[in-house]
């Protein structure tokens, strides 16, 4: 005889292979992803004229039949029930903002999934736009510094490639993705549970090659890869827009506790959040890639941060895509996340945050899934989860850091630095 137990675990199985299925047409970035042919005549006008974008028509009936059919077997009074309709609910977002790609509804349903710029957080008094402009007044202020940096050693698509396959290998063994150089691709490189591209003929620096490592494969293709091992619970294995901001907040912290990020790839995240909000304002392509060049002054480079922020939106401006704001807004709270579940003592909390494609509200849920029996371990951890020596001496040091006044200290600092005449340091590190 099957108990109430069995019964209520079957329809959680139930309610999320159908999510999962909801979400099997929703693919955002490719739906709106823009020719190659579309980059070569930009260019080619000299940056002067508009691009001319074509979407493929979406189709939302199947996912919206999906996602009525789940709600049907819920009552969102529970805590897992609750995390179902958020998904339930992101879903039906995404859907309906991909049949609106190149108007501005497709804006309206993304600002409800990403945010907006000037919208305050919900628990906290902060905006996506304050995040942006802060991280921009802080490097201003270290660029001031004139600190001698080496220039980057470059590599070539084949030795990162290389160097790759032999990384991934180690860490994902048997279920290792693919390499695979390919001559066209729209960034330098792109990764998915089953392969990592890249471009043949990019070029990369250490720091590019370690960002790569950390962010794609250790955060992006580990939680598809944990996430494909939930047979219980098929959901976790679908990454959709409501997970987005806590899948990119992992992978950029990847990149900060691994040490690979540098203050020009923290500037382009904070640019594109001005620049998300410069087309809202009503900048139109030109005028945010001219923003971009005075950035960059790659006309290449502008335009695909510009082609970032205008994909599925309105070319002429007031609806752009919103994606961009996760990073830094998913920075900030996977990082207090991971603080909280460190002085709380909840390290279990930790290991579940990659165990598939989620959104950190979703650990309370799955904390009870798992003592049900339905959410299993993930197999594949981040080195400086797996090995968290260097990430609990970090969080140390920043407990200590918050529990010390400071201003003395820096009142006696800037004194010294006041009474120490300026010394001409040479422009590179002398070997």
């Amino acid at each position: 005889m099957t108990t109430a137990l069995e019964r209520e675990k079957d329809r959680i199985r139930t309610v999320t292979r159908l999510l999962h299925q909801a979400c099997k047409p929703i693919r955002v970035l490719r739906t709106i992803d823009w020719a190659p042919e579309v980059k070569a005549t930009f260019l080619a006008s000299g940056c002067r004229e508009l691009p001319q974008v074509t979407y493929p028509p979406f189709d939302p009936e199947p996912t919206l039949a999906a996602v009525r059919e789940a709600r049907r077997l819920t009552l969102p009074v529970t805590t897992i029930d609750n995390w179902l309709e958020r998904h339930a609910h992101s879903i039906e977002l995404a859907a309906r903002m991909l049949v609106a790609v190149g108007t501005p509804s497709f804006f309206e349903f993304g600002r409800q999934i990403y945010g907006e710029p000037t919208a305050p957080l919900r628990y906290a008094d902060v905006t996506p736009l304050d995040l942006a402009q802060s991280v921009i007044d802080t490097i201003a202020q270290l660029t001031a510094i004139n600190i001698p940096i080496a220039p980057p050693t470059y590599h070539d698509a084949e030795t990162v490639a290389a160097d790759l396959t032999q990384a991934v290998k180690a860490h994902f063994g048997d279920q290792a993705p693919a390499v695979e150089l390919v001559d066209r691709l729209s960034a330098n490189a792109l990764a998915t549970a089953k392969a990592i591209r890249v471009r043949r003929g990019a070029r990369f620096t250490d720091r590019d090659y370690s960002q790569l490592l950390n962010h794609e494969a250790y955060i992006h293709v580990a939680t598809s890869l944990n996430g494909q091992a939930q047979t219980d619970l098929p959901l976790l294995a679908a990454g959709h827009p409501g997970t987005t901001r806590t899948q990119e907040g992992l992978a950029v912290l990847a990149e900060i506790i691994s040490g690979s990020i540098e203050l020009d790839r923290l500037r382009r995240l904070a640019d594109r959040v001005l620049a998300i909000q410069m087309a809202i304002e009503g900048a139109d392509f030109l005028q945010v890639h001219a923003f971009f060049m005075e950035r960059t002054g790659d006309p290449d480079q502008a335009y695909e941060n510009t082609r970032r922020v205008f994909r599925g939106g309105v070319i002429t401006g007031g609806a752009p895509f919103c994606k961009d704001l996760v990073y830094l807004l998913g920075l900030l709270q996977v990082n207090n996340f991971i603080r909280t579940a460190f002085n709380g003592g909840r390290a279990d909390c930790l290991s579940l945050l990659f165990c598939g494609k989620l959104d950190f509200f979703d650990i309370p849920a799955l904390c009870e899934l798992y003592a049900l029996g339905l959410c299993r371990p993930p197999r594949f951890l981040p080195p400086w989860i797996s090995d968290p020596r260097y990430l609990l001496a970090l969080l140390t040091f920043a407990q200590f850091i918050q529990r010390v006044n400071l201003g003395p200290l820096a009142e006696l600092a800037r004194k010294l630095l006041d009474s120490a005449p300026l010394v001409q340091l040479p422009t590179s590190p002398q070997a």
